[in-house]
């Protein structure tokens, strides 16, 4: 993931550009003087085997990031291929592979618990791409927050649900595992330069173990928000992710009560 002579960058792949995570990740791999390529699944289907080896073999990415959604087949594969060409892979999974039965806060090895479909799914992407790769870079997630309105991450939702319901309903015992997306995205990066595969957590919350109702406060007193919140007990789940190594801000560092 660095020049290898000069005047030659590397050429990154990142799949779900049309998302809101991805863009994020591939403005900060630019930043570095890196070459961003995304996946046309229009061009190339992501459940057509021939079709996707071809391609990986025209782009001969330097790192791949799997952020997009498809199915676990398509995760396999792209796993295996960069571990036969020795080539970073990265993986974002989710908190939502563990349910909230039982409780958090969640250890990379805990059981994964999940009982919804998206968790389920991520749990399957998970165990496709450890058959296919001893290589890979599994990286679990929380809910990401943007730093201004548009995209699918807390933020936006909590504009809509203050403009749709008049009020933000905000659970005082839901401690969510959660980070801003451009401190996850320098986190990413810096996760395929170190190479080590390894499954991660990546969750700013998890020392200061805030609550959703105070998270959104705080999000409010950030942008100056008019938004009525109410405080709600209706959701039980400490979802925070532990890990042993703190790659994050504290999430009081970036939203000071």
């Amino acid at each position: 993931m660095t020049p290898t002579r000069a005047g030659i960058h590397p050429r990154v792949l990142v799949t779900g550009l049309n998302g809101t995570l991805a863009p994020v990740l591939a403005d900060t791999l630019r930043a570095r003087g890196m070459t961003v390529v995304g996946w046309d699944r229009r061009r190339v289907p992501p459940d057509d085997d021939t079709a996707c080896l071809a391609e990986l073999q025209r782009l001969r990415p330097t790192a791949v990031f799997h952020l997009a959604l498809g199915g676990e087949a398509w995760a396999g594969l792209l796993a295996a291929w960069c571990a036969r060409h020795e080539v970073p892979f990265v993986f974002t999974s989710t908190a939502m592979v563990f349910d909230q039965e039982p409780d958090g806060p969640h250890r990379i090895d805990d059981p994964r618990t999940a009982k919804d479909d998206y968790g389920r799914y991520k749990i399957r992407c998970e165990d496709a791409i450890a058959e296919a790769s001893d290589r890979a870079i599994v990286v679990r997630i929380g809910w990401q927050i943007g730093d201004q309105r548009g995209g699918n991450n807390m933020l936006e939702a909590l504009w809509r649900m203050a403009e749709n319901d008049g009020v933000i309903r905000a659970s005082t015992r839901w401690r969510p595992a959660c980070s801003f997306m451009s401190d996850t995205a320098e986190a990413l990066v810096r996760l395929a330069a170190g190479g080590r595969p390894n499954t991660c957590h990546l969750d700013s919350n998890v020392a200061d173990a805030l609550s959703f109702h105070e998270i959104v406060l705080r999000l409010r007193a950030l942008h100056k928000a008019a938004w009525p919140v109410e405080a709600v007990d209706e959701y039980l789940h400490d979802q925070r992710l532990l890990d042993d190594v703190r790659r994050l801000p504290d999430l009081a560092e970036r939203l000071p009560g």
